[in-house]
Formats: structure tokens, C-alpha cells, sequence
């Protein structure tokens, strides 16, 4: 079982990458086996709706999105991870995962998901709950913990003095373990993956 972890913070091992060992460790004392992207300080390039994604399930933008795309089926679980900006997560994240899931579309169901976010102050609840929407509308499960999945800090060393938010975290990464375990015991007895209908889509403006 393989989780991908990505870092949407532009520092690679500032407080979001804090928060994101945390659950390593929870998920690595399980035999999970933990990967981190970091998007780091390079721009990302927003989705442009061109729809080419729909013919080759790739990205026109040769980056890390496709990165992702061409080795999805090798990913059990998604965590995300995100610094508050004005009660938001990255730039940077949002504009990779819009076009993640949107050329990922459907390959994303039944992978468990879950955000993180590192702050100082406040907004994390609002970065949060953006975060988790790209899960929500995916049919993936949202792994979930002892409180909100945040930190609050100005600089890891703060983040390591947030004892129940690394707590939360280390919570987070057994909530994780136990799914996917769950997830494989399934196949292994048999359990057939959901039998979604065709996608209906309603326009409200006719």
C-alpha cells in the first residue's frame, strides 16, 4: 500500500512538511509505504479548460500534475498538505490539484484523501474545508481524526510545540493505516468496488 503525501508550501521543510512527517510515522509503523511531492517555489499553471485532458487523460502542461496522472493506479490514498494564505490553502496546490482531479476524473474513487494545513494564527478551518472538497466530489472516502487536521506554528520548531496538533496528525496516519487495511481485507474476501451510473449533469441555466 502506497500513500502519496503532497506539500503545497513553496518550503520544502517548513511547518506543512512538520505536520506531514507526523502522519508518515504513524502510517511507515504500519508498513506503509509514504511518499512526499513538494511543488516548491516554481509556478504552477493553472487549469485552462481546454478539455484535452478528456481524450488522453494527461495534462497539456508537461509537469509534475502528469507526473501523478501516469502512475495513479500505483497510489492507494492521497494526503494533502497546505499553508494558510488569507484563509486559503496554495496557490500553487490549488491550481495542481484542479488539474489533477480534473484530468484524474474518475480513476480518483474509493482512494482515501485527506488535507492538512500549518498556520500561525487562524484561517484553517476555511483552507481545510477548500482542501477537502476535491475529495468530496471524487467518491473518495475523507480520512479524518481526533479534530481538524491543523498545526499551528510560525516555524517548525513552533509546529513542534503544538502538542495536539501533532497529536491530530499522528491520529490522522492511524485513521489512515486502518482504512486502507480495511480496503485490502475487502479485496482479499471479495468485497466488488461501488457500480456507479452514468454521470448526470444538470445545467440550471437552460
Amino acid at each position: 500500500m502506497k500513500v502519496l503525501m503532497i506539500n503545497g508550501s513553496p518550503k520544502a521543510h517548513g511547518c506543512t512538511d512538520t505536520a506531514l512527517r507526523e502522519v508518515e510515522k504513524a502510517l511507515n509503523a504500519y508498513g506503509i509505504e509514504t511518499e512526499t511531492l513538494c511543488l516548491g517555489k516554481k509556478p504552477v499553471a493553472g487549469c485552462i479548460d481546454c478539455s484535452a485532458c478528456a481524450e488522453t487523460g494527461r495534462c497539456v502542461f508537461q509537469d509534475k500534475v502528469n507526473e501523478v496522472l501516469d502512475r495513479l493506479d500505483t497510489i492507494d490514498a492521497l494526503i494533502v498538505g497546505s499553508p494558510v494564505y488569507y484563509a486559503g490553502p496554495s496557490g500553487q496546490v490549488t491550481a495542481f490539484l484542479d488539474r489533477l482531479f480534473y484530468a484524474g476524473k474518475g480513476r480518483m474513487a474509493g482512494k482515501p484523501g485527506a488535507a492538512v494545513v500549518s498556520c500561525r494564527r487562524g484561517g484553517a478551518t476555511a483552507a481545510f474545508d477548500r482542501l477537502n472538497k476535491y475529495f468530496n466530489i471524487s467518491s473518495m472516502p475523507i480520512v479524518t481524526s481526533q479534530y481538524w487536521n491543523q498545526v499551528h506554528g510560525n516555524t517548525p520548531e513552533e509546529v513542534m510545540q503544538d502538542r495536539e496538533g501533532l497529536q491530530t496528525m499522528r491520529t490522522l496516519g492511524e485513521n489512515m493505516a486502518w482504512l486502507l487495511r480495511c480496503i485490502e481485507a475487502g479485496r482479499r474476501s471479495g468485497v466488488p468496488n461501488p457500480k456507479y451510473e452514468a454521470q448526470v449533469m444538470t445545467n440550471f441555466i437552460r
